[in-house]
């Protein structure tokens, strides 16, 4: 096998690759051989098939088996000696058939990182907020335990119900006198003041009394995730069977044993190491996300199409997996995919200008990602969503999303590196700017 090479651009290249005659006879026999292993003809005992009557029935799926083993041994051949990792597929393009008694020349195309001076990361300075973790904060978490583990009973007397309590209710809408399909329920219990429902559901229903019946207007939302009721205003009519109100019940040591822990006091340690925890690795990837841009200033390159287009793609995934947690989608934000493509366009090309220089760090540090590090964050995928991991894995690995997954994970571990070779200084946590959301509260404790 001979070869050259040449660049098409600063990250991408091409190959041209010529085969001798005598290679490709080599990996057509190795393919009938493995054929007669394993295929059983009538009149043949298995294994004991005459190759010629092997390859003349199975002749087109044994050339291009073969064709695709020869491909993928010269292209780790070549991968090795140029020293290049493909950033995604490779493109095939064959100069001629693929046959006994010549050669074979096909060229491959693929994108790579670009070459560029790193800059000098080691020793960098940079501040990293303290943590600090408030009883109220512990109090809320255990509050909403208590909440969790309540009991639902009757109110007594007949007022309509209130914020804080939970109103069984049958309801249906209706649109010129006729019933809205999809839009009723019976024995529905819905917690008032919680944003459960919409606005003007819950007013209406805090208006009648227990046992009672009412009606009213009800306008759906212009992004409604059901197109057909979005923007609509319909008639609601709602019965009222029961109200009822949370008893909660009593904080002890009991109650923190049946969550795994030893009593009151620990259950409360398990919550603030919990919120520690999570503003640690809040604090730190801040810290990491300004070391990163610092870096990013120092550095110009080109940018991989294939890099960006995965960014774009999984911002828009991101995107609307979002809205529809929110009962809407892509399409009620009322702009085409192109222009959606156009607002995440400069984050894409941030995300992807991270991850070449973070890979570029990688590749000088001689970081790598083993098969079990990629199987072990397949299988917490696969533990929060349900899905089988073995299939998730292959579905990863028929998408290609496998070497996107490896690639994020050698990222994040150039990025720690970075982190570990850095010059860390806490600082005092600065006050929370108003409106600000603060961090994700840690829930109850694993075995609640």
């Amino acid at each position: 096998m001979e070869y050259s090479a040449e660049d098409i651009s600063p990250v991408r290249k091409k190959v041209v690759i010529t085969t001798e005659a005598q290679e490709v006879e080599a990996a057509i026999m190795g393919a009938v051989a493995l054929y007669k292993t394993s295929v059983q003809l009538d009149g043949f005992r298995k294994g004991k098939v005459p190759a010629s009557v092997i390859e003349q029935r199975f002749r087109d799926k044994i050339y291009e088996e073969a064709r695709q083993d020869l491909i993928n041994v010269h292209i780790n051949d070549v991968m090795q000696k140029l020293g290049v990792s493909p950033l995604s597929g490779i493109d095939v393009d064959a100069k001629n058939a693929f046959d006994r008694g010549q050669g074979y020349e096909y060229s491959i195309e693929f994108e790579v990182l670009p070459t560029f001076a790193l800059p000098a990361y080691e020793g960098l300075e940079v501040e990293q907020e303290k943590v600090v973790v408030d009883e109220k904060e512990v109090q809320e978490v255990i509050d909403r335990i208590l909440r969790d583990r309540s009991q639902l009973v009757p109110v007594e007397g007949k007022n309509p119900a209130v914020d804080g309590q939970v109103a069984t209710v049958d309801f249906a809408a209706f649109e010129d006198g006729k019933p809205v399909e999809g839009v009723k329920a019976e024995s529905f219990d819905l917690a008032l003041g919680e944003r459960q429902a919409l606005e003007d559901f819950e007013a209406l229903v805090k208006t009648i009394p227990y046992g009672g019946e009412g009606e009213g207007p009800i306008t759906f939302p212009e992004d409604f995730l059901a197109k057909d009721l979005a923007g609509k205003t319909v008639t609601m009519k709602v019965k009222v069977h029961a109200i009822k109100e949370r008893k909660l019940p009593e904080l002890n040591d009991e109650l923190a044993k049946s969550l795994g822990l030893e009593s009151v006091e620990k259950l409360r340690e398990a919550i603030s190491n919990s919120y520690t925890q999570s503003r640690t690795n809040l604090n730190k990837s801040a810290a990491q996300k300004t070391l990163l841009d610092r870096l990013l200033k120092m550095v110009e390159f080109e940018l991989p199409p294939s890099l960006v287009e995965t960014q774009v793609r999984t911002l828009l995934g991101d995107m609307s997996a979002r809205l529809e947690r929110q009962g809407r989608s892509l399409e009620s934000l009322g702009k085409n995919a192109e222009e959606l493509r156009k607002d995440v366009q400069p984050q894409a090309d941030e995300l992807a200008r991270a991850q070449v220089l973070l890979l570029s760090i990688a590749k000088k540090e001689g970081l790598d990602v083993t098969d079990n590090e990629v199987n072990t964050q397949i299988y917490q995928m696969s533990m929060r969503s349900g899905e089988d991991f073995k299939t998730l894995r292959e579905s990863y690995e028929r998408s290609g999303m496998i070497f996107v997954l490896r690639d994020r994970l050698l990222a994040d571990k150039a990025m720690d590196l970075v982190y570990a070779k850095s010059k860390v200084a806490e600082v005092e946590p600065k006050a929370p700017a108003a409106g600000a959301k603060e961090d994700a509260e840690p829930g109850a404790p694993a075995s609640a």
